[in-house]
């Protein structure tokens, strides 16, 4: 497949949007009658909104089949043809997605809105995001540094250890730029949790998600990236089949397993396309949703008093007044303008560049 329309890159990024689209379409109703028939639902936080007590019991895990989909289609396409990104980007996004399930099961088994505790899944988030920076690093060759579009580029490389293999100082060895490292950790575990703070209103984070992996996508694609761009281009596809079952009322959630797992996907993507900062105003939505719980926790352990009305941001909006279909419509348009403004920035610096 990949070399029959390799030729088209194009055409193939299209398809990826379509075929995981349409096979997580294909997938979902009989992944909702299992999870029915075994009574795996959602367990809904006590303190949470009243309003979204009916939601208690709906089916969860419906990231199993978006990351299904995902897998799928990439490994369909690049056969005969592997590549190092291709592998790098599905083993994080796999691997967070595993760990993400073990989170929903527990909240299953243990019939509570909290699973793992938040220490082993930063622990688990942790050591996926740094294997996959110093496999990008050692093996991709990624250049250790942040672009600043128009500003500068900051070399982050400057503080490295080179770890010889075979024990002798001149052969080859594992590169470890300390600071650049830093620097991923952050951004990819904040990515991940930001967008599992996202998902909390029905198509909020799948259509959110859908908009900056379609902007991901031709980012990678305007660099010539091919695989990354299919990579993205299926993920966004698989969140618009996802949101045919996900949109209000919801017949299923994604869970962990689906928001971990796509968080961890956009900052893979970010480091591998070099817009390790840019990717901050293109996920600026989910930035903010992170940032509301920040706050919020931050000044309520300084004052005993809440700035927001409920965090993250989407339920502050929620007790003002607003629907929950208008949140996440306003949000999604939030999504698109912050994304399209990364994409715009992007592309105009990299023509001054030129």
């Amino acid at each position: 497949m990949f070399s029959l329309f390799s030729a088209y890159p194009t055409f193939m990024v299209f398809l990826a949007v379509v075929l995981a689209m349409v096979l997580t379409m294909v997938l979902m109703p009989a992944w909702i009658r299992f999870l029915k028939s075994s009574h795996i639902g959602q367990q809904v936080r006590a303190d949470g909104p009243q309003s979204h007590l009916v939601k208690q019991g709906t089916p969860t895990m419906g990231g199993v089949i978006m990351l299904v989909a995902v897998i799928a289609f990439t490994l369909l396409a690049s056969v005969g043809a592997p590549t190092v990104e291709l592998w790098l980007l599905l083993g994080a996004t796999l691997a967070t997605g595993i760990l993400g399930f073990i989170d929903d099961a527990s909240k299953v088994a243990h019939e509570r809105s909290l699973g793992l505790t938040p220490k082993a899944k930063l622990v688990g988030q942790f050591l996926i995001a740094g294997i996959f920076v110093l496999c990008a690093v050692n093996l991709l060759d990624v250049a250790p540094t942040v672009e600043i579009p128009f500003i500068c580029t900051i070399d982050l490389g400057v503080l490295t250890t080179v770890i010889p293999l075979g024990g002798e100082t001149d052969s080859a060895g594992i590169s470890i730029p300390w600071l650049y490292l830093a620097y991923c950790l952050i951004l990819l575990v904040g990515l991940c949790n930001a967008v599992n703070l996202t998902d909390g209103l029905d198509g909020l984070a799948a259509g959110t998600v859908m908009v900056v992996m379609l902007v991901m996508a031709a980012i990678a694609f305007r660099t010539g990236q091919l695989e990354p761009a299919l990579f993205a281009g299926a993920l966004a596809g698989a969140c618009i089949g996802f949101l045919w079952f996900n949109s209000f009322p919801a017949d299923i959630f994604m869970g962990d397993t689906g928001s971990l797992a796509l968080g961890m996907a956009l900052g893979c993507l970010a480091v591998l396309t070099k817009v390790e900062f840019i990717v901050i105003i293109i996920g600026g939505l989910f930035v903010a949703e992170a940032l509301s719980v920040m706050i919020q926790v931050f000044y309520y352990k300084k004052t005993k008093k809440r700035i927001f009305l409920m965090a993250p941001l989407h339920h502050h909006f929620e007790k003002k007044g607003w629907s929950e279909t208008k949140v996440v419509v306003r949000f999604w348009i939030v999504s698109g303008m912050l994304a399209a403004c990364g994409f715009v920035l992007q592309f105009a610096s990299s023509l001054a560049v030129a």
